[in-house]
């Protein structure tokens, strides 16, 4: 059951924007890819709003954002490059909320967040 109520607004830049011409798993995930890695300005600021079993983050951390992961990384879901203990870390884009980005990167994830609290998977 979706967690969150349908919006109008996510619903048509998701249908028009990103996954328009999208036909399968393989392709919605490659257009979600360069959709995010195109609206998003890095680096930003963002903290963490989830526990991962399959990251290292804690609620209310605080990282450095520095790019999108490789592409073949973000087949099942959408992962970022942030800093972490002087090293580069991949973690779910869905774990983090900018707090300092520019309205465009914030769109971006908002749009990713609404897709997965939907229940929309790819295919």
């Amino acid at each position: 059951m979706p967690q969150v109520e349908k919006n109008n607004e996510h619903e048509k830049r998701i249908r028009s924007e990103i996954v328009v011409d999208a036909y399968g798993p393989e392709e919605q995930a490659i257009s979600w890819y360069y959709y995010l890695q195109d609206k998003m300005q890095f680096p930003f600021t963002a903290s963490c709003i989830s526990k991962r079993r399959s990251s290292p983050l804690k609620v209310d951390t605080t990282v450095e954002v520095v790019g999108m992961a490789p592409e073949d990384d973000c087949e099942r879901e959408m992962y970022v490059e942030i800093t972490w203990e002087g090293d580069t870390l991949a973690v779910p884009l869905i774990q983090l909320e900018a707090t300092d980005a520019d309205p465009a990167t914030q769109q971006a994830i908002a749009d990713w967040h609404y897709w997965i609290e939907r229940g929309y998977e790819f295919g």
